[in-house]
């Protein structure tokens, strides 16, 4: 047994060398994250070491685990061992070059690590991964998260100081002082990773994007310039200058300008604080002053900043939520041709509708519409009765229902059935009237054909029972036997049965000529013994049942006595339009040959007389019956307003032609 070689396709040696690309390619966006945040985390960490409390040297502001549990946040799970590397070394390298031990700054690393990797825990397990800051409780999970894990990291932090630093400060001291400075950071720095993912989710539209940075750039301005104020101003032109502006960004852009505008004001007042510029730097003002000043205005900054954006962005949301609901509200009310409206029946003048009803009411949606106008498009004949309607409702009655008409401005005539409920005050005033106007045209039409159709129907059953009657009367009289009775009035009943099934399947509208003869000759037709034509013609209900009847007493007559009887007969049945001095008609003639001898009868039965009388007594039209010696002819002659109107004029004849 040999085995076929393996087919390798194409796009399968891509995908191959894919997957072995992959580890690669992850490798190096570790590597690359863990530069990436290292970077900034170093950064922020060395800037933070510029200023240290006294007396047990904590940072006054840390944004470096800021950077790592935004990035862990941001990033996700699957960035984590990245981050931690990076941010890890960072830390470690700060440290030491901030003159500080090996061991200190390798403990000092593990808080401020195992602190961001415990935000993200916590932030993924509550809030999931998507994080974002566009709602008012993810942002107070997020600041009330930083605080929980600076607390567990704090305790890490002032067992390092106490063992390598030997501060004069208790060691409470200094984890308070750890919680504030981590917390800060990660409130500060953390929402901007937060909200630049979360606005490459979702990216803000171009014009926002420009309003945005517009108001970043002023607030960096104000920032700087507010910064330098002498203390005796800063206080009072602070909340004019800055706060608008931080109020302007949060409610009309996404929440990661707000964070970012946050950022760049504790930016402005840490590096105040930190290089003696401005309020912040005024050496007359203690040290320890200087910086509860400093932590209180960022913290108040970015909270204020980072609650406005929340709250604003939850109030964007339920607005296009509410716009959407209002927009399937409408695509339903328009699909089923239903208007609803408010009017207060106070002014007499306020009217809101849908905007379905200028479909249904045909006028231009463009144009105001208001309730005199809807009111003058009421059929006259319906007014009084929906005006009525209308003034019926009382407190202990609310509720109408009126079906009118209404004249479209295109001039089509619809009908509308409106259910509302009227509002009243204390005082039994009607106050508001609310409710539903839906199209019921269509219903209505249903209606009316039913109604006709159920007339119809009564109508036609008793003409079948009056003729079956006269039929069975008839036939008896003319039967000389009971056995010839049933034999007769079988046939002809099943002649009137056949018609009606052909007209119930037309729906009862009209009927082919054709079908109407193939019918009658089927029992006894074959190839050489039948043949018909003519011009495809249909004919009413009423012409059709009386020729039926008429042609089953042709075809029992030539089965029994003419050229159905015998083996060589032969009967054809042609019809035609013709025009003549008497109008227009259908002329239909059935002719025998090759049957037995004929004779004009002595005396007529009910089958002759029916053949004679019935087409002139139901139709208007005319019969000849000729008794020749070659076989029968009878020629029936039907009036044109009982044939189909979509007779072509070519198929009449004009005999003098």
């Amino acid at each position: 047994m040999t085995r076929s070689p393996a087919i390798h396709k194409p796009g399968d040696q891509a995908e191959r060398r894919l997957e072995i690309s992959d580890p690669a390619r992850q490798w190096v966006a570790a590597a690359a994250t863990a530069a990436a945040v290292g970077v900034a985390y170093f950064l922020a960490a060395r800037l933070s070491l510029y200023l240290l409390r006294e007396p047990d040297g904590v940072a006054v502001f840390w944004p470096a685990n800021g950077v790592a549990a935004g990035a862990l946040i941001a990033l996700g799970r699957g960035s984590r061992w990245a981050v931690s590397i990076g941010a890890a070394t960072a830390s470690i390298v700060a440290n030491i070059l901030g003159d500080r031990s090996f061991v200190a700054a390798a403990i000092f690393a593990l808080s401020n690590v195992g602190e961001a990797i415990l935000v993200a825990a916590i932030i993924e397990r509550r809030f999931g991964t998507r994080f974002s800051l566009d709602r008012l409780h993810n942002v107070l999970g997020l600041l009330l998260t930083a605080v929980f894990a600076s607390a567990i990291s704090g305790l890490g932090g002032a067992l390092g100081y106490r063992l390598f630093h030997s501060p004069s400060a208790s060691s409470l001291i200094t984890w308070q002082h750890w919680v504030a400075s981590d917390s800060l950071g990660i409130a500060t720095v953390a929402p901007l990773l937060i909200g630049v993912a979360a606005s490459v989710r979702v990216p803000p539209s171009p014009k926002e994007f420009t309003e945005g940075a517009g108001a970043l750039a002023a607030i960096t301005v104000m920032s700087a310039i507010s910064i330098l104020l002498p203390s005796a101003s800063w206080a009072t032109v602070l909340p004019i200058t800055l706060f608008p502006v931080l109020l302007w960004i949060s409610a009309r852009c996404q929440p990661v300008f707000a964070a970012a505008a946050a950022f760049v004001v504790a930016l402005a007042i840490v590096s105040a604080t930190t290089f003696e510029i401005g309020y912040f730097g005024d050496p007359g003002l203690p040290i320890n002053n200087r910086i509860e000043g400093a932590q209180a205005s960022i913290l108040t900054t970015t909270l204020c900043t980072l609650v406005l954006a929340a709250l604003f962005a939850e109030r964007r949301q339920h607005e296009a939520a509410l716009k959407e609901t209002a927009a399937r509200l409408e695509q339903a009310l328009t699909a089923g041709a239903v208007m609803a409206f408010e009017w207060d029946a106070r002014t007499r003048a306020s009217f809101h509708h849908s905007e379905s009803a200028a479909k249904i009411i045909g006028y231009d949606p463009q144009a105001s519409f208001t309730v005199t106008k809807f009111r003058k498009l009421i059929h006259s004949a319906d007014f009084a009765r929906y005006k009525a309607n209308l003034r019926s409702v009382r407190p202990d009655k609310p509720s109408y229902a009126v079906t009118f008409r209404v004249t479209r401005p295109d001039g089509r005539e619809i009908w509308l059935e409106e259910t509302a409920t009227a509002e009243f005050d204390a005082t039994g005033q009607c106050v508001r009237v609310k409710g539903l106007t839906v199209d019921v045209t269509q219903r209505k039409r249903t209606d009316e054909h039913q109604r006709l159709l159920i007339a119809e129907l009564d109508h036609r059953v008793k003409n079948v029972l009056a003729r079956v009657a006269t039929v069975a009367e008839y036939t008896r009289q003319s039967s000389s036997t009971i056995d010839e009775f049933i034999q007769a009035l079988d046939g002809r009943i099943q002649s009137m049965a056949v018609a009606h099934e052909l007209l119930s399947q037309g729906g009862w509208q009209a009927i082919r000529l054709a079908d109407i003869v193939r019918s009658q000759l089927a029992p006894y037709a074959t190839d050489s013994n039948t043949m018909t034509g003519g011009p495809d013609i249909t004919l009413s209900a009423t012409a059709a049942e009386a020729l039926a009847m008429v042609l089953q007493e042709l075809v029992t007559n030539a089965s029994k006595y003419g050229a159905l009887s015998i083996p060589g007969g032969q009967v054809s049945v042609r019809w035609q339009c013709r025009r003549s001095d008497a109008g227009e008609g259908l002329m239909i003639v059935w002719s025998e040959t090759g049957g037995p001898p004929v004779s004009v009868p002595t005396e007529y039965g009910y089958g002759t007389s029916l053949i004679r009388e019935l087409v002139p007594h139901e139709l208007g039209g005319t019969v000849d019956l000729a008794f020749s010696s070659g076989g029968l002819c009878c020629t029936i002659e039907i009036p044109i307003k009982e044939v189909s109107s979509n007779l072509m004029k070519d198929q009449f004849i004009d005999p003098a032609a």
